[in-house]
């Protein structure tokens, strides 16, 4: 998985897999999904992600305890 936040476009995305995008959906405005050739979720990118992000450039990652 990849996170990339650019200052320039102020888009966030979350990358879940490098396989290639082959549709994109605007579930929410500002909010695209990216899926592949068999429907899989690839991204997520937030538009104006510094409106609706706290703090877009801060990355936390937690890896929950098994069993939950």
């Amino acid at each position: 998985m990849k996170v990339r936040y650019d200052q320039e476009t102020d888009t966030l995305t979350v990358v879940f897999s490098d396989a290639p995008v082959v549709e994109s959906d605007e579930d929410k405005p500002g909010v695209i999904l990216d899926y592949d050739a068999e429907g899989n979720l690839v991204a997520v990118e937030i538009l104006d992600a510094s409106r609706r992000v706290n703090t877009p450039g801060r990355i936390e990652y937690e890896v929950a305890p098994s069993g939950m």
